[in-house]
């Protein structure tokens, strides 16, 4: 059973790690949201895929995109690739679990548009692929990933690698860039005119 004492230890540590990652990734932050800003400045779209809960973060990344963050403005064109259970099953089934998001990305992206692949290990398949595939048709590419990296951190242009070993830890750092990306691409895309 999970004691008081145990609680404030994962809080503590989620706290340190996030203090540590600010340090050492606030520069690659802005640059990959700066990257994402430039292809939709220039009429891209943004598509994001992840598995498990990362798959949840690409919704919550599109959402938020597609909504607001923290003003009124127009929407911005983004596509979570792990919202469609009819294409990820009829994909998932009729080719295979590998193929759910680079057949999306053969049919939805262009040279024009930026993928973000969300991952805790950077060694799924099915994000391999769709990263593959979207460089072969001159995709921009940007990982956010835990661990080591993985094989993701060597074919995406850009990898914001979270240092440690708990999926838990890294999802929590991710949904925070991934809010921090989100305020720095209103502010690029429309600044605030106050």
């Amino acid at each position: 059973m999970m004691s008081l004492q145990d609680i404030r230890t994962h809080l503590q540590e989620s706290a340190d790690l996030q203090r540590a990652f600010a340090e050492s990734h606030a520069e690659q932050i802005y640059q990959a949201a700066s990257l994402i800003a430039a292809k939709l400045q220039k009429g891209g779209k943004l598509l994001i895929c992840g598995n498990g809960g990362s798959a949840a973060d690409s919704q919550h990344f599109a959402a938020e995109m597609i909504g607001r963050l923290r003003r009124e403005r127009p929407p911005i064109a983004a596509i979570a690739l792990t919202t469609d259970t009819s294409i990820l099953t009829a994909i998932g089934n009729d080719y295979a679990m590998r193929d759910i998001f680079a057949r999306q990305v053969r049919a939805l992206g262009s040279a024009h548009d930026i993928l973000v692949a969300l991952s805790t290990s950077g060694r799924s398949e099915n994000l391999i692929n769709a990263v593959q595939h979207a460089k072969s048709v001159g995709m921009s590419t940007i990982g956010l990933l835990g661990r080591d990296g993985g094989a993701l951190a060597q074919l995406v242009d850009r990898a914001l690698i979270v240092p440690s070993g708990s999926s838990q830890r890294i999802q929590e750092i991710h949904i925070t860039v991934i809010h921090i990306w989100c305020e720095i691409i209103e502010d690029i895309l429309h600044p605030f005119k106050g």
